[in-house]
This record gives C-alpha cells, structure tokens and sequence, in this order.
C-alpha cells in the first residue's frame, strides 16, 4: 500500500525528472511514533489577543518549547498566532507582519494555527474580521508547502482554558494530514477544561466501542484507542470473525459479532457494553460500505444497503446508548464521514447522501448532548488502503496528487483525529466535522 510515486520521486532521477516536467513533488510527511515528542522544535508565538497569558502556560503543560521571536539562524517547528485581538479590518494586517518574515524559517513539516473568536458570538467590524481569518489560513495551507499544515481554531472566551488537547494535536505530527481546517472549541456550549493525567495515555481507563473495526481504518482506529489506553469493544460482521478476534486478543479486548443494521442491533450493542463494560466512553461509528452507480443506473438494494450501513444504523445505535444511560458522562461519539459527502462524487450519489447525513447526526445531537458528552465527525479523503489500491492507476493517481500535501494519507492519520476526538482532555471540541484530506481541492 506504499506510494510508489513518492518513492520514484524521491530518488536522484525521479527528483530530476519531477522538477523538469513540473511534475508534484510529495514531502514524507512526519508521523507520530510513540515515546516521541509533540513537538520537536520551537514554536513562536504571536499575536495580541486574550490569549497572550494561556498560549505559553498551555504549551509548556504539554513539554512544548514557545517563544516570541527566533533567535538569529534558527528555525520554527510551528506559528501560533493569537488573532482574538484584531478587532475590525484594519487590524488583519496584523497577519501579514507576523507571518511574512517567518514563512521562510520554518523547518520541515511545519505546524501553523491561527486562534481566532467565534464570528457568530461577535457582531460588526470585529465579526467581519474574524471570518476573514478563513481565507488566510486556508490558503496559507495551500502555500506552505514541505508536508505543513495550517489551521484556524475558534475558541469561544469560555474555553480559554480549553485548549490543550486541540494544540496538542494540531502543532504535533498526529496531525499530518489534517489541514486547511476550521475547528469550533466550545462553540457549543461545551467548555470543560477536564485535566489529563498522562498525555501518553489520555484514554487509560476508558472503553471504547468501534464498528468495522476487524481490518483497515477500523483496523487502525482501534490500535490508536489501544495505544491511547482504552479497552477496545471490537464490532464486525460475523464473516469477519476470524480477523476480529485475532485483533481484539492481540489488543486485550472484547468483540462482537453482528450485522449493525440487523433491528435488534442498538439493543444488543447496549446491553454487551452495559453488561460488560458497564458502559462505553468512546463510540466510533466507522463501519461503511460503497455500492457506487450512477443515479441513472442505481438499483434500490445498492441504494439502501449503503443508506443503511452508513447511516442508519448509527442514527439508531447512537440514539439507543443515549437512551438507555450506557454512554458514560463525558462520552464521547465520533462518526466517520467523507469528503464524498462535502464535495460530492461521481457514482457515488448513495454513498455521498449517507456520509453528508453523518455530518448531519452531529449537527443534530451538539446542541442537545448533557453530562458533557461530546459528537465529532471526521471526513476522510484519499487514504490508502487494501479498497484504494483496487481503484484503477489513473484514478488512483488523480486521487492522490488532487490536494495540497501532493499524496494519499494513511489510516493512521484517520485514527490519530479520532483519538484526539476521543480524549478526556478534548470536552470543549463539539460538533465539529474535520476532514483527514490533506486539504483535498474539491470541497470546502
């Protein structure tokens, strides 16, 4: 599943070939090991807003090195910019004389997050200015280049003291194919600042329940959560039995065997958590099937198979766990969208509905969540696996090379946002649908 057009560019005759004909030139991109740094380098603050006192002291909880300027030939690993003080239009300026003269020093796969205020929760001149800071760092994203990421987070002044999580995430290689993003940090009411005893393992303690998790990403998503500390509640179809368990005793784990769209699926999904576990932390909705057609030549099976796996059955699996108190307090449910259902695609009219209506299970359940339990969505783009190294070259490579970073991602890079989702740590991150598509040029 390696990319073989990296690996050909990254050779003597394949970096001369590329810079002759033009051709993309993919940076690797740096990914997290554990035992690693969060950040292996300086990150240079900047900015004067309500957050001058909290971005240090919040960066130096987490054993990241920060400072205002740079010393005379050295170089940043990120660029935190604090824009919550630029008040109308004018001040944006602000942007300029604080990127421009670093953009040259940074090191290789860099790290940028502008912080900005919720535009909804401030009115004129301010919330114009506010909105803008969308365009700079999106396109920023597109600019940086060396395998970097740009970021926005809006931090609603309740949750000040919120972020933590969120910048460990963002400023470390856990984010390596996350950019252009726009992220909500207790926009919806949510503003808990929960304390993480040991962010090497921020889910010690915990269950998490993870469907389709017997191979690929669901494969991935369940090392991750492992990793991270939580005891993992496998769920597969029963022909992927053997796969599963072999995973979930090689995890130390528990699994079960059921067709999620089965109707009594929730109620026995509810009553093994509950019975065993006796409840469930973290809840990722990962299971999903394709069945791509055309409109003009979708049978009604192909359209409600995908419907029902994709869709459905999380609506009901979710709303069954709430129901019946099996989500403990703090929970945390994670659904797996896709850029299909951001940007549409072609042949994929069933597909992209189901994964438009993930994005819509959040938008319905943030604002109605009690306990301080949280709903995310993360929205793939190319990531390779076993089922993309199946799709044809030619539309494989397109996939690929279509995005700001010039190559597929991993599902690691799926899992690491997942367990970011996930974290104790990450109360205030609600609602938010983040796409793992290394600013991918179709969609918002």
């Amino acid at each position: 599943m390696s990319d073989r057009y990296q690996g050909f560019a990254s050779t003597t005759i394949g970096r001369m070939v590329v810079k002759n004909l033009g051709l993309p030139n993919p940076t690797p991109l740096e990914r997290w090991s554990d035992g690693g740094p969060l950040v292996d380098g300086m990150v240079v603050l900047g900015g004067s807003g309500r957050l001058g006192e909290v971005l240090p002291t919040t960066l130096d909880g987490l054993g990241i090195a920060s400072a205002t300027e740079l010393e005379e030939g050295a170089s940043a690993k990120a660029l935190v910019f604090d824009a919550t003080g630029i008040e109308d239009t004018a001040g944006l300026v602000a942007l300029q004389g604080f990127f421009t003269p670093l953009m040259r020093r940074l090191a290789s796969c860099p790290r940028v997050v502008v912080i900005g205020t919720p535009p909804e929760l401030r009115s004129g001149s301010e919330r114009i200015a506010q909105r803008s800071l969308e365009g700079f760092t999106r396109s920023l994203g597109k600019e940086i280049g060396r395998g970097g990421t740009a970021q926005l987070v809006y931090v609603a002044p309740a949750a000040d003291g919120a972020l933590a999580s969120t910048l460990a995430f963002l400023l470390s290689p856990k984010s390596a194919y996350v950019s252009g993003q726009v992220v909500r940090v207790g926009a919806h009411g949510a503003t808990s600042t929960d304390e993480v005893a040991d962010w090497t393992r921020p889910l010690a303690g915990s269950v998490a329940l993870v469907t389709g998790a017997s191979r690929g990403i669901g494969e991935e998503i369940a090392r991750v959560l492992h990793r991270d500390g939580a005891t993992v509640v496998g769920v597969d179809v029963p022909q992927a039995a053997s796969e599963l368990q072999t995973l979930m005793a090689e995890l130390e784990g528990d699994h079960l065997f059921l067709d999620i769209t089965a109707k009594d699926a929730p109620q026995r999904i509810a009553h093994h958590v509950k019975e065993h576990h006796g409840g469930v932390d973290v809840v990722v909705h990962n299971a999903g099937i394709t069945r791509d057609k055309r409109i003009a030549n979708m049978a009604e099976d192909r359209w409600n198979s995908v419907i029902a796996v994709n869709l459905t059955a999380p609506e009901l699996i979710t709303r069954e766990l709430l129901d019946s108190g099996v989500v403990n307090a703090g929970g945390r449910i994670v659904g797996v969208a896709s850029i299909a259902g951001i940007a549409g695609n072609v042949g994929q009219t069933n597909y992209a509905t189901s994964k438009a209506g993930v994005i819509g299970l959040v938008e319905s359940l943030r604002d109605d969540l009690d306990d301080g339990i949280t709903v995310n969505a993360v929205a793939p783009g190319f990531i390779i696996t076993q089922m993309t190294a199946a799709v044809p070259f030619a539309t494989r490579e397109v996939g690929q090379r279509l995005n700001a970073m010039a190559q597929g991602g991993l599902p690691v890079d799926v899992a690491e946002t997942i367990a970011w989702f996930a974290s104790p740590g990450s109360g205030a991150v609600n609602g938010n649908v983040v796409r793992v598509c290394g600013q991918m040029m179709l969609g918002a």
